[in-house]
C-alpha cells in the first residue's frame, strides 16, 4: 500500500457536484493498493496514520500525533498512485490492484481506523472525485508497507 498523507486544516471531497465526504483538522490520506498488499500491510499503515507524531506541540514542534489533537481522516482511494511514469508519456497502471480486491482492502483500512476510534470520511470507491483542502504547513509524506 501507498498512502501520500496531507495535514489538513480543513478538506472535502465531491462527487457529481455532491459533498460525500468532509472533515476540519486532520489529515487526507490518498491511498493506493497494489497486488502483492494484505491485511497485514494496512494494519501497519493505520497505525502509523494514528500515531505519527506531525502536529505541533505548544513549542512548534511536531511531536503529537492525530489522536493526540483529536483529529479527523478523509480518505481517498487512488489507483494512480500506482502509475509508473518510467517509460512513454502515459503512465503505466499494472502495479495498481483490480478493483474488486483494491476495494476490499481500502475498505479494511478504513475500518481499522474506525475501529481504533477514528471519525473517518471517504470518497466513493471507483468514482471520479474532486478533492479540495487547505494544507497545513504544508505538510505532505508519503508511506509504504
Amino acid at each position: 500500500m501507498r498512502i501520500v498523507l496531507q495535514r489538513a486544516k480543513q478538506a472535502n471531497v465531491t462527487v457529481d457536484g455532491k459533498i460525500v465526504g468532509s472533515i476540519e483538522k486532520g489529515l487526507v490520506l490518498l491511498v493506493g493498493v497494489t497486488h502483492e498488499d494484505t491485511e497485514e500491510a494496512a494494519d501497519y499503515l493505520a497505525d502509523k496514520v494514528l500515531n505519527l507524531r506531525i502536529f505541533e506541540d505548544a513549542e512548534g514542534k511536531m511531536n503529537r500525533s492525530l489522536l493526540d489533537v483529536g483529529g479527523s481522516i478523509l480518505s481517498v482511494s487512488q489507483f494512480t498512485l500506482y502509475g509508473d511514469c518510467q517509460k512513454g508519456r502515459r503512465p503505466n497502471f499494472m502495479a495498481a490492484a483490480k478493483p474488486e480486491f483494491a476495494n476490499r482492502l481500502y475498505d479494511y483500512f478504513n475500518q481499522v481506523l474506525r475501529d481504533k476510534g477514528m471519525d473517518v470520511e471517504t470518497g466513493i470507491f471507483g468514482s471520479m472525485m474532486d478533492v479540495s483542502l487547505v494544507n497545513d504547513g504544508p505538510v505532505t509524506l508519503i508511506l509504504e508497507k
